[in-house]
């Protein structure tokens, strides 16, 4: 703490404090839900435009974007699901986090403070059948400070380094190329069958439910461990 934050009283701290840090991430809720408004623009765009591109290919393919609410949004490709959904609340990074190492961060520790859109993939059969306990993976997160600048974290595919952070500037053309990435990953990631240890065994219930609904867990990766297969990190 400097001189001047000893000689100021609690009350003024406190004042400094709102003034700053309230601010602050206020600025970084508005960006990113100016964002995620961005987002489902281009996600009906798209869905749109590449349905008038294979409409003469494949009637059976269609896509389907729906407007889930203030905070979500979902994009049915085939069989495929991505739910696009943004946190209301403001984060920062873990002491181990790669951003610490940025000049942009250490040299105003408020840029680091983010709004997060989430970006999963879901299973279509998940929802039609209404299998709650099926799995659906993250693909990617979309990170927005105050001043615009963005970075994703996700899958390799993704293309993005946490060193872009500090000079790119979220714009429709980044939203797009970040939801056609993350459509891309996501039909190229296939449903594997699971191991047969795991499903050699079924109880009365499952058998129940999966003649009441087909609900016996399903998910793309389901006994593998997905979450270290390629998440891209910055070395």
């Amino acid at each position: 703490m400097d001189k001047e934050s000893n000689s100021k009283s609690p009350k003024a701290l406190i004042v400094d404090t709102l003034i700053e840090k309230s601010g602050m991430k206020q600025q970084v809720y508005e960006n990113t839900i100016e964002t995620f408004s961005i987002i489902k623009s281009v996600l009906h765009e798209l869905s749109t435009e590449l349905n008038t591109d294979i409409k003469n290919n494949d009637k059976r393919i269609r896509l389907e974007y729906k407007d889930r609410g203030k905070f979500e949004a979902e994009m049915r490709v085939a069989g495929d699901i991505l739910i696009f959904s943004m946190h209301s609340n403001v984060f920062e990074f873990d002491r181990d986090h790669s951003i610490w190492k940025l000049p942009y961060v250490q040299d105003n520790k408020l840029n680091s403070y983010c709004g997060v859109i989430n970006i999963y993939n879901f299973l279509t059969d998940s929802f039609k059948y209404n299998r709650i306990d099926d799995l659906g993976y993250l693909v990617g997160r979309l990170f927005i400070n105050r001043e615009n600048h963005y970075f994703v974290e996700g899958k390799r595919q993704m293309g993005f380094l946490y060193n872009n952070f500090g000079q790119a500037i979220i714009s429709r053309e980044a939203v797009r190329k970040i939801i056609e990435t993350s459509m891309l990953y996501s039909l190229d990631f296939d449903l594997l069958v699971p191991p047969y240890d795991m499903v050699k065994i079924a109880t009365v219930a499952q058998m129940n439910s999966k003649i009441d609904a087909s609900k016996l867990q399903t998910g793309k990766r389901l006994g593998f461990k997905f979450n270290s297969d390629d998440v891209l990190e910055e070395k």
